[in-house]
């Protein structure tokens, strides 16, 4: 039996009838088309499916759509503004902070929390703050200097 939610998602609001077992990546990718949310894992543990649920960083792939009914979220589709890149993402550009991209929205995501919550973080709270995030192609130096080159141009 399907349920109808209503989500506001880069501030636009959204009313859809869901069957409660949708995950709320797949509400994203699939219903919206917002297709900057990877899926990676479908475990919690990679971080590439990480949104903005109410200002918090969540692994979208770990609630159900139905979880975030009344929710404001912000996926990386939803970070810039204006046509100007988030710090964060301008920090990933120009401190060559990705490889191959695939873990790039949920690590730019886990980032502008981190930056809400320290904005001037050392590179060893940078590290941490991203620990639930997972990258496959890189040693985690540059993203680390593109989040510490976003809290200097903050």
């Amino acid at each position: 039996m399907k349920r109808a939610i209503n989500i506001n998602v880069n501030g636009t609001d959204y009313t859809h009838e869901v069957e409660p077992r949708l995950l709320l990546v797949h509400y994203l990718r699939d219903l919206l088309g917002l297709t900057g949310t990877h899926v990676g894992c479908e475990t919690s543990l990679c971080g590439a499916c990480t949104i903005m649920l109410d200002g918090q960083a969540v692994k979208a792939c770990t609630m159900f759509a139905v979880q975030a009914d009344g929710a404001r979220v912000t996926t990386i589709e939803g970070l810039a503004r204006g046509g100007d890149l988030h710090p964060v993402q301008q920090g990933f550009w120009e401190c060559h902070g990705l490889q191959c991209g695939y873990c790039t929205p949920g690590m730019i995501i886990a980032a502008a929390q981190l930056l809400e919550r320290n904005p001037k973080p050392t590179h060893e709270e940078i590290r941490h703050g991203l620990e639930g995030n997972l990258c496959r192609c890189t040693g985690y130096q540059h993203i680390v200097e593109a989040v510490a080159y976003a809290a200097q141009k903050r």
